[in-house]
C-alpha cells in the first residue's frame, strides 16, 4: 500500500493542471465569468454604544396613528387590569399569589390589546384603499436581485429565478436588473447541483442574460455575512439590491414597482413588500396560507400605518438602497458566547433599526401585489425554524438599548421579544391560576392572621366578572381575524375566489378551531425554546425543509409525548379540583392530549387536499394561480427531471470533464496557507483521492466534510477526473 504521507506530498507539490479561472473559462464552457468584475463598496461595522456621527433627515412618524394604537392599547390594558382586580378582590382583598396572577394577566393582555388596536387601524386603512398606479415606463437605476441559498434544492431555486427573470424581461425593463445566486451551501452534492443548474440556465438564457453565481467556502455570519460579502465585493456597481429567499417568488410588475418606489423616495433605505404564502398543500401549511391571505393584510397594514418611515424588515422580498446598507447596516458581533453573544441571528430587524438610525426611511407597501413565499409544511418543521427565530429575537435584548435608535425601532424589538416571552408568561398564568383554584377548593381560610381584620382573606373569585373578562379577552384576541374575514367578505373578488361567503366563513371557523387546539402545543414548544436559550443552549443553523411531506410517526411521538402526558395529568388534576376549572381549561387540555395526532395530521397532504377539493381553506391565489407561480412550477418539474439534485457530486464531476473544468474556473483564488496551519479535512481528502483507484472508492472513503474540502482543491479535482469509473 502506498504511503499516505507520500501521496499527500505528491499532490501538494504538483502544479495544478486544472485551468485557473481567468485563463481557461472558454475551455471550461464559461464564455463569461461566473461573477462580474468586482466593484468594492466599504461596509462599516456599526457601534451600538454611540450614535452615528452624521444622520439624514428621514422624516418623522405618524403621531395620530401612534396615539390611537398605543393610547388605545394602554386604555384597554388599564380597563382589563381593573376588571381583573375586581375579579380577584371580591373578598375585600387579594393574596400575594393573586397579585402575581394580576401582573401576569396585565402583561399578556397588553400584548393582545396592542395587536387589536393596530388591526383596527389597518382595517380602517384597507376600507379606503386606492387602485395601484400605472406600471412605470422607465427606470433610471441599476438593481442587483440577490438570492442567498443554503443547501437548497436547485430545481426549485433556479425555477423560481428563471420565472422571475422572464417576468422582469417581459416588462421591457430587464436591462436595469442583474441576477445573483449567492451560495453558502456546505453540502457537496447541493453545491455541484447549483453549479450545474446555473450553467444550464445561463446557456438557456443566452449571452445577454446577466445571471451570476458565487459560492463561499466558509459561511461566515450565515445569511447576513453572505449579503455583506456581496455588498463589499460588488455593491459599488448597483444603486439597490432586492433580497430574496430561496422560496421567494415576485412578479415582474412587483419588482419594477419596488424599484420605482425606491427611485421616487431618495431618502428611503428599505422598502418591504408583504409576501403572501402560496403553493402549500399540507393541512398545517394550508392553515398558515389561509391565515396569511385573509388576516395578514389587516395586521401588516396597521403596522405599516403606525410605523410610517420607522418600519421593519423581514429579511426578504424587500428592496434596499445599497448606499444606506453599506453605510449603516454593518452588524457587530455581540460580546460573549451564543446564544446571547456572537453573530446576530435575526439580523433583519437590526439592519432595519440601524438604517433608520442613520436617517434613512424604512417603509412597507402592504398593498403591493405580486410578492410570494412558502411556509413550513408541518408543526414540527415550524418548531425547528421557530427555535432559531426565538434565539434571534431574544438576542435583541442586547440591541434594544443601542444608542440613537428610533423609539419605533425599539418597539419592533420589544414586539419580537414579547412574541416569544408571551408563551412562558401564558404558561405561568395558567399554573398560577390552577394553584389559586386549588387553594380555594382545599385550603382552609386563616381566620386569625398576624394583621387584624374583621374578615379572613383567602383566594376567591367573582365568577360573573371572570366570565365577562374572559369574553372581553377572547374578543380582543380574535378581533384581528374577524376584521380580516369582514374585509374578505366585503371584497367581491376575494369572496368568490375563496369559495363564496359560506365556504369562506366555514374556513374561518376551521382555522379558529385548529389554531386553538395547536396553540397550547406551540406554547409549550416556545416555552421550552426560551428556557433552553436562557440556559445557554445555542440553536445552530439548519436548512429549512420546504417541500410538502409527512414526518415519521416515531419522530412525532418522541417530540410530543411529554405534551400529551402533561395534558392528561392536567386534565385529571383540574377535574379533581373542580369541574368548572376542567371546563375552563378544556381547550388547552384537549390540544395537549391530542398533540401527537394533531402534529401527525398537520403534515398530511391528504387532509390538506381533501379540504381544498371541498373549497375550504382556499385562497384567491389558488383559484386563479399567479402566472409566475404556474411558470415556476412548470420549470421546477423540468429541472427535477434533469436530476441535478439526485446526483452524487463526485460522480457528476468525474463523468463530465467540462463540468469539472467549469467548477474549477468558478473557484476563487485560494489564500496562501500559513505554515503549520493544517486543515485536517483538506489533508485527508487529498490523501484519500490519491489513494483511490476508482470513483466508487473515493465515494466510499470521503466523509461529507472531506468531499466539501476536495471540491475547493483544483489539484485534487484533477486527480478525481483521472480515476477509473466505478
Amino acid at each position: 500500500m502506498p504511503d499516505p504521507a507520500a501521496s499527500v506530498s505528491t499532490v501538494m507539490d504538483r502544479p495544478a493542471p486544472v485551468p485557473a479561472p481567468a485563463e481557461h473559462r472558454a475551455e471550461a464552457g464559461l464564455d463569461r465569468a461566473a461573477m462580474p468584475k468586482r466593484a468594492p463598496l466599504p461596509m462599516l461595522v456599526q457601534d451600538l454604544r454611540n450614535r452615528p456621527a452624521t444622520r439624514r433627515n428621514g422624516g418623522g412618524g405618524p403621531l395620530a396613528a401612534r396615539l390611537f394604537v398605543f393610547g388605545g392599547a394602554a386604555a384597554l390594558t388599564a380597563y382589563g387590569a381593573w376588571q381583573m382586580y375586581e375579579v380577584i378582590s371580591v373578598s375585600g382583598g387579594a393574596t400575594w399569589l393573586q397579585y402575581v396572577l394580576l401582573v401576569l394577566f396585565v402583561l399578556n393582555f397588553s400584548w393582545i390589546a396592542l395587536a387589536f388596536t393596530a388591526a383596527l387601524l389597518g382595517f380602517a386603512a384597507l376600507l379606503r384603499r386606492t387602485p395601484p398606479a400605472p406600471l412605470p415606463a422607465s427606470l433610471a437605476t441599476r438593481t442587483a436581485i440577490v438570492m442567498p441559498v443554503y443547501n437548497e434544492g436547485s430545481a426549485r431555486v433556479f425555477a423560481g429565478l428563471q420565472a422571475m427573470h422572464e417576468a422582469v424581461e417581459a416588462t421591457g425593463l430587464g436591462r436595469h436588473f442583474d441576477w445573483f445566486v449567492l451560495s453558502d451551501s456546505t453540502q457537496a452534492d447541493a453545491w455541484i447541483a447549483e453549479e450545474r443548474a446555473f450553467l444550464e440556465l445561463r446557456e438557456e438564457l443566452g449571452p445577454e442574460a446577466r445571471l451570476y453565481y458565487r459560492h463561499r467556502e466558509k459561511n461566515h455570519h450565515r445569511k447576513a455575512g453572505n449579503i455583506a460579502d456581496f455588498v463589499t465585493g460588488w455593491g459599488g456597481a448597483y444603486d439597490h439590491m432586492l433580497v430574496l429567499d430561496a422560496d421567494s417568488l415576485l412578479t415582474g410588475d412587483c419588482i419594477v414597482r419596488l424599484t420605482a418606489a425606491m427611485e421616487a423616495d431618495p431618502q428611503a433605505g428599505i422598502i418591504q413588500s408583504l409576501p403572501l404564502i402560496i403553493n402549500r398543500n399540507t393541512l398545517f401549511a394550508r392553515l398558515q396560507q389561509f391565515a396569511a391571505r385573509i388576516y395578514g393584510p389587516v395586521i401588516a397594514t396597521g403596522l405599516s400605518v403606525w410605523s410610517g418611515r420607522d418600519g421593519n424588515y423581514w429579511g426578504h422580498n424587500a428592496i434596499i438602497r445599497m448606499q444606506a446598507f453599506a453605510e449603516a447596516a454593518g452588524l457587530p458581533d455581540l460580546k460573549g458566547r451564543p446564544p446571547f453573544g456572537g453573530h446576530i441571528l435575526s439580523h433583519d430587524f437590526v439592519e432595519a433599526a440601524l438604517i433608520r438610525r442613520a436617517g434613512w426611511g424604512v417603509t412597507m407597501l402592504p398593498q403591493l401585489e405580486g410578492s410570494y413565499e412558502e411556509s413550513p409544511p408541518s408543526l414540527i418543521d415550524l418548531a425547528v425554524r421557530d427555535r432559531r427565530w426565538a434565539q434571534g429575537n431574544l438576542q435583541h435584548a442586547r440591541v434594544i438599548g443601542a444608542a440613537g435608535l428610533a423609539p419605533a425601532s425599539r418597539q419592533h424589538f420589544a414586539t419580537g421579544i414579547a412574541g416569544y416571552v408571551a408563551s412562558p408568561l401564558w404558561l405561568a398564568q395558567l399554573v398560577i391560576g390552577i394553584i389559586i383554584v386549588l387553594q380555594t377548593a382545599w385550603v382552609r381560610p386563616e381566620y386569625f392572621s398576624a394583621e387584624f381584620g374583621l374578615y379572613p382573606v383567602w383566594p376567591r373569585f367573582d365568577p360573573v366578572r371572570a366570565l365577562q373578562l374572559f369574553a372581553l379577552t377572547m374578543g380582543i384576541l380574535l378581533a384581528p381575524k374577524v376584521l380580516g374575514l369582514i374585509l374578505a367578505l366585503l371584497d367581491t373578488e376575494t369572496r368568490r375566489a375563496s369559495g363564496g361567503a359560506g365556504r369562506l366563513t366555514l374556513s374561518f371557523l376551521i382555522e379558529i378551531l385548529l389554531s386553538a387546539l395547536i396553540a397550547p402545543i406551540a406554547m409549550l414548544i416556545q416555552s421550552g425554546s426560551v428556557f433552553q436559550i436562557l440556559a445557554g443552549r445555542d440553536t445552530g443553523w439548519n436548512p429549512q425543509r420546504r417541500d410538502d411531506g409527512s414526518i415519521p410517526v416515531s419522530d412525532i411521538v418522541r417530540r410530543h409525548r411529554w405534551h400529551t402526558g402533561l395534558g392528561v395529568v392536567t386534565g385529571i388534576a383540574a377535574f379533581a379540583i373542580a369541574t368548572s376549572l376542567f371546563l375552563w381549561m378544556s381547550p388547552t387540555i384537549l390540544g395537549l392530549v391530542l398533540a401527537i395526532p394533531l402534529s401527525w395530521a398537520s403534515g398530511q397532504l391528504a387532509l390538506g387536499l381533501a379540504l381544498k377539493h371541498r373549497g375550504l381553506l382556499v385562497t384567491p391565489e389558488e383559484q386563479t394561480p399567479p402566472a409566475i407561480a404556474l411558470r415556476a412550477g412548470e420549470l421546477a418539474r423540468r429541472n427535477a427531471a434533469r436530476g441535478f439534485d439526485d446526483a452524487d457530486a463526485l460522480a457528476a464531476l468525474h463523468a463530465d470533464t467540462r463540468l469539472a473544468q467549469a467548477h474549477a474556473a468558478m473557484l476563487p483564488e485560494g489564500a496562501p496557507r500559513p505554515r503549520g496551519n493544517i486543515d485536517a479535512d483538506h489533508t485527508l481528502a487529498r490523501a484519500k483521492i490519491v489513494e483511490a483507484e476508482t470513483v466508487a472508492e473515493a465515494q466510499a472513503w470521503l466523509t461529507p466534510k472531506e468531499r466539501f474540502a476536495l471540491l475547493h482543491d483544483r489539484a485534487a479535482l484533477d486527480q478525481l477526473t483521472r480515476l477509473r469509473p466505478a
